[in-house]
């Protein structure tokens, strides 16, 4: 096992004069469960490949332990790679595919075969150790691809997007298998995804990455809870947060309503004054879950467009009017019970608790 280390490091495509990773600074624990979230092409696939030795670190370090790894080749790495595609060899048996890399390591055949039944037993793959990959599931596929990761006993996990592949529901029963069995191994690893959801339910930890530059890393509590800026805010959960930039008032911040009726956002005193620099207006968030259903004097109003019904819960998709005459969709999770219709107009209010404020030019947060 061994720690990660990305020290400054970087990549440069040929031909762009803009960092696909601009200087990822990023201390990964031994035996930590890493993901890498971000929209296509924040950089995490590159990142994850530049740790594999698949792309080329044109400025910083990557380290692997105490072992600076930056121009090694990727059979020097002790890293194993599990990718979305799976990447079997059709011709040959799971058992096969599964103890290649050892074959070719030169491995006798009998430790190859005591680690590959060991990795099937883990994985629940014993009775199909002498099929091919066609005759498998998806699912079965991808825990092939995973015992051929196993077997080698590597220092670092990498796994890019293995889910990408499989239905919904076969998803999420094998991110459980997954996460569930990084905890038994221990191994260090890293995990690609462009699924906030998959990122939060299995990482240890999270970084999230926005045009190559990393904004924040931390557990999936403290970034659902405290992100450091309006892109972490809107990107983790689902449905994302409401995010409302509204005027600056003696006081707090105005919502909703028509000219001359706007219900005030109490806001601290030095809340409005970092806001007020460079602008007049102040970002709020504020969960789907934050906001509690009020008589019309003590919220303001939204008109109701749509109704997602779950069952328990019900998600209320609608708009809230502002002051200059604009219109911004606000999610509103309710008693699913008991949901509003479609083209009511409700009145809301903000648990002031969990509300977050962001500075309204930088998307900086402010405040605790």
């Amino acid at each position: 096992m061994a720690t990660v280390t990305f020290d400054k490091a970087s990549r440069i495509y040929p031909g762009s004069t803009v960092p696909a990773v601009d200087a990822l600074d990023l201390e990964i624990a031994d035996g930590e469960f890493l993901v890498l979230v971000g929209p296509s092409g924040c950089g995490k696939s590159t990142s994850l490949r530049m740790l594999a030795g698949l792309e080329d670190v044109d400025k910083g370090a990557i380290r692997i332990g105490d072992r600076d790894v930056t121009m090694l080749p990727p059979k020097d790495r002790d890293i194993a790679m599990v990718f979305q595609n799976y990447a079997l060899y059709p011709h040959m048996s799971v058992a096969d595919n599964m103890g290649f890399a050892l074959k070719i390591a030169g491995v006798s055949k009998d430790e190859i075969a005591t680690r590959v039944a060991e990795a099937a037993k883990i994985l629940d793959l014993s009775q199909y150790l002498d099929r091919k990959p066609k005759a498998l599931s998806g699912g079965q596929r991808q825990r092939v691809a995973m015992g051929r990761a196993i077997v080698r006993n590597p220092q670092v996990f990498l796994m890019d997007e293995p889910l990408s592949n499989l239905d919904a529901k076969l998803r999420v029963q094998t991110r459980t298998q997954i996460a569930s069995l990084q905890r038994r191994l221990g191994v260090t690893t890293v995990y690609v995804t462009h699924d906030q959801v998959e990122a939060m339910t299995m990482g240890d930890r999270v970084a999230v990455l926005k045009d190559g530059i990393l904004q924040q890393c931390a557990s999936p509590r403290e970034l659902y809870d405290h992100p450091n800026n309006v892109f972490v805010a809107g990107f983790i959960g689902s449905p994302a947060m409401n995010l409302l930039t509204v005027p600056l008032a003696e006081g707090g911040a105005t919502v909703g309503g028509k000219v001359g009726s706007p219900k005030l956002i109490p806001l601290a005193p030095e809340i409005s004054r970092a806001a007020a620099a460079g602008s007049g207006e102040v970002t709020i968030g504020f969960r789907p879950e934050d906001l509690r259903m009020v008589s019309a004097e003590e919220g303001w109003p939204i008109e109701v467009d749509v109704v997602e019904s779950l069952g328990a819960d019900a998600y209320v998709y609608g708009h809230v009017s502002t002051a200059d005459g604009a219109s911004k969709d606000i999610i509103v999770r309710t008693d699913g019970r008991v949901p509003p219709s479609k083209g009511e107009t409700v009145h809301v209010a903000i648990n002031s608790d969990h509300m977050h404020t962001f500075h309204a030019v930088s998307g900086e947060r402010l405040g605790a």
